[in-house]
């Protein structure tokens, strides 16, 4: 077994092995509001489950150099936002909203999206995703880094409405393989949901 101390690392060799050791991990497709209205789009795979009463996720946004990125910058200003989950349907179109733009310019056009209202929040929702939840945040904490500067923004939104396709529902339940959900591995890498099996937990 290798043995490694964290500290004795560089933070670029910290990221190799987390990405590359904690898979596969959920896609957040965040849409977010500038203070000049700029709707913007990125995915990011720092993503989970908080709670269910109520029911709240999180997503852990990186800074680059100590600055916030600009889905960080918006959700703390407007404190609404909507989450997609990334399925194999809209995987190529949310990758191109990877890209590095200006903060006047929207990801959406340049992945070819399309927008929809959303019911309790300002913040759009992007129509190509099966399943959106709309968030309003709960908290936002400046994590890690160093001395000067935070390393990260974790987001913890509460959902306050759900969208989810009709051909995935049933039951309160949603269907994994209609969902087609995509997950995130390391470097350029994603996975599709292989197979599946049943463990009876112990009572």
């Amino acid at each position: 077994m290798k043995k490694i101390d964290p500290k004795q690392i560089s933070e670029r060799e910290n990221y190799k092995f987390l990405i590359g050791s904690i898979i596969p991990r959920p896609i957040a497709f965040v849409t977010s509001i500038s203070e000049d209205g700029v709707v913007n789009a990125a995915p990011f795979s720092f993503f989970n489950i908080v709670s269910s009463n109520p029911p709240m996720i999180s997503v852990s946004i990186q800074r680059k150099k100590g600055e916030p990125k600009d889905t960080a910058r918006n959700i703390r200003a407007k404190e609404q936002f909507v989450v997609h989950i990334v399925d194999t349907e809209n995987v190529e179109q949310v990758n191109k909203t990877a890209a590095n733009l200006p903060p006047d310019e929207s990801e959406i056009a340049v992945a070819g999206l399309s927008l929809v209202k959303s019911e309790k929040i300002d913040v759009p929702g992007v129509k190509e995703a099966k399943v959106r939840l709309e968030c309003v945040l709960e908290k936002a904490l400046e994590l890690g880094g160093d001395d000067e500067n935070a390393g990260c923004d974790l987001i913890v939104g509460k959902v306050v409405y759900y969208h989810i396709e009709e051909s995935l529902y049933e039951d309160g339940r949603i269907d994994p393989k209609g969902l087609g959900a995509i997950s995130r591995l390391a470097g350029n890498d994603y996975a599709k949901i292989g197979e599946q099996f049943t463990i009876e937990r112990p009572l």
